[in-house]
C-alpha cells in the first residue's frame, strides 16, 4: 500500500510557476531604466502539484514570506531561472514585499542590455505572462491524508524571481524540480523508493516462446559494437 507520508521527506530547492500580468513602465528620472512589477508567487490560492506518488494539491498561505524578507535574502531577477542577473536585492535594484495577494516583486532594469531587451519586448507583446520563483521551504502542514501541502514558511536566499516562458501549471516543472528533492531524501527513504520503483518497474511474466529470447537481438548487436 502506498505510504503518502513519504512526500514530507522531500527536501531541497523547489521552484513554482504562476501566471500573472507583469508590467513595465519607464523608471522616473532614471533614463534607459525600465521599471518591471508582477507577482512572482500567490497566496491562500490551491493549486494542483505532482509527485512520485501522484497529484496533490500545494498552497502558500500568507505571511510564509515574511520571515524570510525580514532577514534582508539575496534574491536576483532571472529570465527561466538562468543567465545573467537583471536585477539584485543586494544592489537595491530589485524590491520584495508581501502583501494580500502574494510575493510582489519590483525590478529597475537596464534596458540598453540585449537579453533585457528581449525580455521587456516579449512581456510588452504579451507572449510571456508567467513568473516564478526558487525557494526552499522552512516549514509547512500535511493534511492527514497527505493529499494537501500547506507551505507556512519560505527561505529565498540565494534564490530567484524569474521571468518564464511558459508554466502555467506548477506540475509542468516538477521533474527537474523533483530531481533535487530525491538527492535530499535519507537512507532509509531513498531506500523505500527505491524498492517501490523496481517493483513498479518490474518485466511482467510473458508467454513461453518458442523463438530465443527477446533480449537475444538487442545483446548480439551490442556484442557486435563491442567488436
Amino acid at each position: 500500500m502506498t505510504d503518502k507520508s513519504e512526500r514530507a521527506s522531500a527536501k531541497g530547492i523547489v521552484r513554482r510557476a504562476f501566471p500573472v500580468q507583469l508590467e513595465t513602465r519607464a523608471k522616473e528620472g532614471a533614463s534607459g531604466v525600465t521599471t518591471v512589477s508582477g507577482y512572482a508567487s500567490v497566496v491562500e490560492e490551491p493549486y494542483e502539484m505532482w509527485d512520485f506518488l501522484g497529484s496533490y494539491a500545494e498552497v502558500v498561505r500568507s505571511g510564509a514570506f515574511a520571515k524570510t524578507l525580514n532577514e534582508t535574502p539575496q534574491v536576483q531577477l532571472l529570465l527561466n531561472h538562468g543567465g545573467l542577473a537583471m536585477a539584485y536585492t543586494k544592489a537595491g535594484s530589485l524590491r520584495l514585499s508581501e502583501d494580500s495577494s502574494g510575493l510582489h516583486m519590483e525590478a529597475d532594469v537596464t534596458s540598453s542590455r540585449s537579453d533585457v531587451q528581449d525580455m521587456l519586448l516579449a512581456l510588452e507583446d504579451g507572449s510571456v505572462d508567467e513568473m516564478s520563483f526558487a525557494f526552499r521551504v522552512t516549514r509547512q502542514i500535511w493534511s492527514p491524508d497527505y493529499d494537501q501541502r500547506d507551505i507556512l514558511e519560505v527561505d529565498l536566499h540565494r534564490g530567484d524571481v524569474s521571468v518564464v516562458n511558459f508554466g502555467a501549471n506548477p506540475a509542468t516543472s516538477v521533474s527537474a524540480m523533483r530531481a533535487a528533492d530525491f538527492d535530499q531524501l535519507a537512507d532509509d527513504d531513498a531506500r523505500v523508493l527505491m524498492e517501490r520503483l523496481q517493483r513498479r518497474f518490474e518485466p511482467r511474466a510473458e508467454p513461453a516462446r518458442k523463438a530465443g529470447h527477446p533480449l537475444s537481438l538487442y545483446v548480439a548487436q551490442s556484442q557486435a559494437l563491442e567488436l
